[in-house]
């Protein structure tokens, strides 16, 4: 592949033999490239190496590609591929990104790119006013892996000739929180007052949905997306689909009898095992007016999440199960999240716990 010299016509016309010379050449693509490079000698040179490049494959067309270029890419490319709570979670990354730094050019985006946006957001606060906190290292650490996905998607397409280094804030070590086997007692019970959805035995509804989450480890978003056609309440089976479940493959779980028995109330002829006919965010707040009235909280003072179910479901069987299972039955695509659950596990039974205790006894006075 050759690259050429030439001057402009219009530079020539008015310098004479000092115009300058520029290099032009054809990229791996086909498009027509040319760069301004001075004097002749130097031009020469530039000719030559861009040559060897295009000979030996090494060539690099990064420095004129465009973020907006890149990004309408990934979006159409990845993004679109993505189940929507990904989708939503990477384009909220995408955009704090594009709105601190502003990037134009993808070849600028380097790793000091990277450390300038994780100092601008770590200093946002989370919602308007003086007294809002500010933006939580474990949010900005999950805005960094997204960007760190992005950008090696970027470097795999050609459009940055090195993938950025990015350096994780440190997240402070709290305990995780989990629904006990006391609390659960309460909110079972309590679920008798339950009075959504509409249309439906409410009690039935979330009792079922309780036992289902404390004893198959699942999101609440496989569960709500559970069809009575992937149930068999006589092999007590239940499928759990790859477009419903982070793992990324279908699953076929036994399910354990007491979480087929509350199931078998709720059949019906609809199409989900827990229609819930209102907005997604009623079903939350019913689930927190329950606790309200069962008269529970987190240690930290909030309500209970969904993710407290499964996080129970990891804390109580993480010393009955291999951890094999554990990852099967919690349906992760990564060993190593299975083991963060268990670490999580291991902090919320103390080794205490198992110590040997002596036999006491209070001599007579």
């Amino acid at each position: 592949m050759k690259a050429w010299l030439f001057q402009d016509h219009r530079q020539r016309q008015k310098l004479g033999d000092k115009a300058p010379w520029s290099v032009g050449w054809l990229d791996p693509d086909g498009k027509r490239c040319s760069k301004r490079i001075g004097a002749k000698s130097i031009a020469e040179k530039f000719a030559r190496k861009t040559e060897g490049q295009l000979a030996a494959g090494t060539y690099n067309a990064t420095t004129r590609k465009a973020w907006a270029q890149f990004r309408t890419e990934y979006e159409t490319k990845v993004l679109k591929g993505m189940k929507p709570g990904s989708r939503m979670a990477a384009e909220f990354a995408l955009n704090h990104f594009q709105r601190l730094i502003k990037p134009a050019r993808m070849s600028a985006i380097t790793t000091k790119t990277i450390d300038a946006y994780t100092a601008a957001r770590r200093i946002e606060k989370r919602t308007k006013g003086k007294e809002a906190p500010q933006v939580s290292p474990a949010t900005v650490n999950k805005e960094l892996r997204t960007l760190r996905a992005v950008f090696r998607k970027a470097t795999k397409w050609g459009y940055v000739a090195k993938c950025p280094e990015i350096t994780f804030l440190r997240e402070p070590k709290k305990l995780a929180t989990f629904v006990s086997p006391e609390v659960f007692a309460q909110l079972y019970s309590i679920a008798g007052k339950a009075v959504e959805p509409a249309g439906f035995h409410a009690p039935d509804w979330w009792r079922g949905l309780l036992v289902t989450a404390y004893m198959t480890g699942w999101r609440i978003g496989s569960i709500l997306a559970l069809q009575w056609a992937d149930v068999d309440l006589d092999a007590g089976t239940a499928l759990s689909r790859a477009e419903d479940n982070k793992g990324g493959r279908d699953q076929l779980i036994d399910l354990h009898p007491l979480v087929i028995e509350h199931l078998k109330k709720l059949e019906s002829f609809k199409t989900f095992v827990f229609n819930w006919p209102g907005d997604r965010r009623q079903l939350y707040n019913e689930w927190h007016r329950l606790q309200e009235l069962a008269e529970v909280e987190r240690a930290d003072g909030k309500p209970y999440g969904f993710h407290d179910l499964r996080r129970a479901f990891a804390t109580m069987n993480a010393d009955r199960l291999s951890a094999d299972a554990l990852q099967l039955l919690m349906q992760h695509k990564d060993y190593q999240t299975t083991q963060r659950y268990i670490n999580m596990a291991r902090q919320a039974k103390p080794a205490a716990h198992n110590l040997f205790v002596p036999t006491l006894s209070v001599a007579a006075g």
